[in-house]
């Protein structure tokens, strides 16, 4: 327990996050990670609240330049880290994938199994003031009604206004990207079994203590979702952030959790797989997409007071 309290501290000072305890009055929620005490009260606590979440503005518990480094690495495992990536339609998908974190977007009219982030993306872009070109405003469907005509339009001048604004925006990606690991947590607590929620959140900081298991929560909750979609599941079986936290056995910190994660999301995909519409063919992706969880387990972020910076390295698991 004393290696976790650490394991927080470290990870708030690399966030940086205040370590004042939180202005008087203010409810405790998991939307608001302020200091250590209140991480600790969260692992901690048998009540949780969960109806008053309170985030004050511009508060963050990943900081922007940790979002940035662990959100570069999610575009070399989408695209190589390429520009040419920034503007991706895969085979056998029906949908675009674009920016960073290869962000789905649907044409007109198109069934939507999974959700679609690239139209939150453009609203996180407003939000924020950056200008739209006037086709992208207004949370459009994707103009391009499948992959041939996507390909066929590659070097076109709205294409590569497309990806001039993914690439202006790398930052601004990163930092949507973390949000939305921050405000999992709340919500996959929310959508958890009462006899699952304590170990989900324990699980889930764990893993955020430390630099690699930051890197896989972004990564995964990017790449699969949350897992709180109930279309965006086969047979009732999600494979989303929130079942792969469920799926992990006991309650392992430091290394032990990374691996842990690491088989649990292999299983996770497995099962999606397994559960698929045979019409699919996901058998096809399985091998990509557990050899990037089983990643997890085999990398080193080495963290200084401010930053992330990936290292690779070949670690035995």
């Amino acid at each position: 327990m004393l290696r976790l309290r650490s394991c927080l501290l470290a990870v708030l000072a690399v966030a940086g996050v205040s370590a004042s305890s939180p202005a008087q009055g203010v409810p405790l929620s998991l939307e608001l990670l302020s200091s250590a005490d209140d991480l600790s009260f969260m692992m901690h606590a048998d009540q949780i609240r969960l109806d008053r979440p309170v985030r004050l503005p511009g508060s963050y518990w990943i900081s922007d330049r940790a979002a940035s480094a662990i959100a570069r690495r999610v575009w070399l495992n989408e695209s190589g880290g390429t520009l040419e990536g920034l503007t991706f339609w895969g085979n056998g998908e029906g949908f675009a994938s674009l920016g960073i974190g290869h962000f789905i977007w649907y044409p007109a009219g198109a069934d939507k199994p999974f959700g679609e982030s690239f139209v939150r993306l453009l609203g996180y872009f407003e939000r924020r003031g950056v200008a739209l070109p006037e086709w992208l405003k207004g949370s459009p469907a994707c103009p391009w009604p499948d992959r041939k005509s996507f390909f066929k339009d590659i070097a076109s001048p709205r294409m590569l206004e497309l990806r001039k604004l993914m690439a202006d925006t790398v930052e601004l990606q990163a930092r949507f990207m973390a949000d939305r690991l921050e405000a999992a947590l709340p919500r996959m607590l929310a959508a958890s079994s009462p006899y699952r929620r304590a170990a989900v959140r324990r699980r889930f900081l764990s893993l955020a203590c430390q630099p690699e298991g930051l890197y896989a929560l972004i990564d995964y909750v990017n790449f699969k979702g949350e897992g709180l979609i109930l279309h965006e599941r086969y047979n009732m079986t999600g494979w989303g952030l929130l079942q792969v936290l469920e799926g992990m056995r006991s309650l392992p910190e430091g290394d032990a959790a990374l691996r842990e994660f690491s088989r649990s999301a292999r299983r996770v995909l497995w099962r999606r797989v397994l559960n698929s519409p045979p019409e699919r063919g996901e058998t096809r992706w399985l091998a990509g997409w557990r050899k990037r969880v089983k990643s997890y387990a085999s990398l080193d972020l080495d963290a200084d007071a401010t930053a992330l910076v990936a290292v690779v390295s070949p670690r035995k698991t």
